[in-house]
């Protein structure tokens, strides 16, 4: 159950007379340039993986793209666990597309820069924060059924405020942790398989077939398999409690999610743990969790919107005493996801999410 919030990534185009890309971040102060038409493209590890896999997927889907000059600049923070891969995914793809006269479908778009992400830059990733880039709306939170891709936007409350809290960490681990999980997972789906057929994944399998089947798996993929099955339960009763205006049973969920990404997933770390712990000390504070794929980054944090201000103040002094380290916080509402803007300043289209 995501939400776009409001850091932009934009990416201004320019066409070509030829077949090329030519992208510069002002981010990272550096441009990349090559050939839509190079039959063997490959990873870099660099930087621009990230808009070069959008359009090399984009070509081999059938696509023909127009050379276009892309100018990133991106406010999202880099590795904080705010979907700033996907971001620039999103917003690449509608100018790309754009510029070469294409209109492809919110939901396909996702599914392509998902898949840029699986076969180009190398990370497995869900397809929720790609969707969440090209669907989302303000004032709504989107539930999101991953195996149909259909969703329900539901309504943010508006007397609380979302408030990211960056730990200003991000372990080297993160990315090769995150594979690791899904592999676990995938080894917990065999598992149940074998006893129940309809399992395609750990989405089929409940509680109560966990407790009766799972009393083979090792006692670490047990744990992933009850997080995830435990979560999927979390969200819809999470997207209950928001219709009802129930944010105390909201803020619950959050607090019972954080503990099994840190006990059953583990995927937290101490500093994230420190940052949460405070959180959910502050008076006004509904519920707190990790976002993102752990080991450092975020934590997201549902408030009254009277008790901000003494919010920021608590966590930013508490989590500077037990770590050394000064946190950013960020102020969020629910925002619209990725739109085009043209004109004003600008001499060309202008994507942002």
């Amino acid at each position: 159950m995501p939400a776009a919030i409001g850091f932009s990534t934009f990416v201004k185009v320019s066409p070509r007379d030829d077949r090329k890309l030519s992208m510069f971040s002002d981010n990272f102060s550096e441009g990349i340039e090559f050939d839509l038409d190079d039959p063997n493209p490959q990873a870099t590890g660099h930087w621009s993986d990230y808009p070069r896999g959008v359009a090399v997927t984009l070509e081999r889907s059938g696509y023909r793209l127009a050379g276009a000059t892309l100018l990133i600049h991106g406010e999202v923070p880099i590795g904080s666990g705010l979907s700033s891969s996907a971001a620039i995914e999103v917003a690449t793809c509608l100018a790309l597309l754009n510029n070469s006269g294409l209109t492809v479908d919110p939901v396909e778009i996702a599914k392509l820069c998902q898949r840029a992400e699986h076969e180009f830059v190398g990370m497995r990733c869900g397809i929720m924060d790609q969707f969440i880039s090209g669907c989302g709306q303000a004032g709504k939170a989107l539930m999101l059924d991953c195996r149909s891709l259909e969703y329900e936007l539901l309504p943010m409350p508006q007397d609380a405020l979302v408030v990211v809290c960056n730990t200003m960490v991000k372990h080297a681990l993160a990315a090769g942790e995150y594979n690791a999980r899904r592999a676990e997972c995938e080894a917990g789906v065999r598992h149940f398989a074998q006893s129940l057929p309809n399992v395609r994944a750990l989405r089929d399998v409940t509680e109560g077939d966990l407790k009766h089947y799972g009393n083979d798996l090792s006692e670490v993929i047990y744990r992933r398999c009850r997080h995830v099955i435990s979560e999927n339960a979390r969200v819809l009763q999470a997207a209950k409690a928001l219709k009802q205006s129930d944010l105390e049973a909201f803020g619950s969920l959050m607090n019972e999610s954080h503990r099994s990404l840190r006990d059953d997933y583990e995927v937290s770390c101490e500093e994230l743990d420190v940052m949460v712990e405070l959180a959910q000390g502050v008076a006004g504070v509904y519920g707190a969790r990790m976002t993102g794929g752990g080991f450092g980054g975020c934590s997201v944090n549902l408030v009254n919107a009277e008790n901000v201000e003494e919010f920021k103040r608590t966590v930013a002094t508490g989590y500077t005493a037990a770590t050394g380290l000064v946190p950013e916080l960020y102020i969020c509402s629910a925002a619209e996801g990725a739109e085009e803007i043209i004109g004003g300043h600008l001499s060309s289209s202008e994507f942002k999410l």
